[in-house]
């Protein structure tokens, strides 16, 4: 068997709670995590203590950066903690809204039209299809320029409803679909065999094993918002808000 070659599995998360909205948050890129982030984080690290990760990767982000470093820290010898900058939040765009519930509304439905020609972030942010090229890079990079078998990586919630996409081969038409709430876990092995042209290795085949498992709340008793509702602290009083534009 080539070096390298065989089934990989990536734990990829996403960051724990933060909070956009705090008088002294001056660039969202930097909010760090709150104290409930952290109990998120720690409940992950508990799950996670008898994991050995050969490698563990983060965006960068302070919100990722801070969540990876306290569950590695339930490791008894934890890699070293690489970033992925091509595992960045998407680019966000602007809007206009008068309050939290309008914003968290709109917000909501930015990921269902995902697959459209041309279609963006919000309006001036970043396009779909491009944040899919960059992060399936990424993933790339990660999957078949190392050598590993378990691997942590935490990101955002774009980015994971893209890598999922990517896995289930659905591509961006699939990713409304993924929720992901805040500091959840995600399970894909990935099958890596030689390549079949010239040198190196290829992705056979991947297998999502598990989706949005929050081990805060396995059940999910205390989740009936979603995650944006949750960040947004907003109840619509059901699983999706109204339609802003209807």
């Amino acid at each position: 068997m080539a070096k390298g070659a065989g089934r990989r599995r990536i734990y990829l998360m996403r960051h724990g709670h933060v909070d956009y909205f705090k008088p002294d948050i001056t660039d969202p890129r930097e909010v760090p995590l709150t104290d409930e982030g952290r109990r998120q984080a720690e409940a992950a690290r508990d799950a996670l203590q008898h994991i050995h990760f050969d490698i563990a990767v983060c965006s960068g982000l302070p919100r990722t950066r801070e969540t990876a470093e306290i569950i590695l820290a339930g490791n008894e010898s934890p890699p070293e903690l690489e970033v992925a900058r091509g595992l960045e939040e998407l680019k966000s765009g602007w809007i206009k809204a008068k309050t939290r519930e309008e914003l968290a509304a709109r917000l909501a439905y930015s990921f269902d039209d995902a697959h459209e020609p041309g279609a963006l972030f919000l309006p001036e942010g970043e396009a779909f299809a491009g944040a899919e090229r960059r992060i399936i890079r990424a993933f790339d990079d990660l999957v078949l320029l190392e050598d590993w078998r378990s691997a942590l990586v935490v990101a955002h919630e774009g980015v994971n409803r893209i890598a999922l996409g990517w896995a289930c081969g659905g591509g961006l038409k699939t990713i409304g679909a993924f929720e992901q709430d805040l500091c959840c876990v995600n399970l894909i092995d990935i099958d890596v065999t030689p390549a079949e042209i010239g040198e190196g290795l290829q992705i056979e085949r991947m297998v999502i094993k598990a989706v949005n498992v929050t081990p805060y709340d396995f059940v999910k008793k205390g989740l009936s918002l979603s995650s944006l509702e949750h960040l947004f602290d907003v109840d619509f009083g059901g699983p999706r808000p109204p339609h802003p534009e209807k």
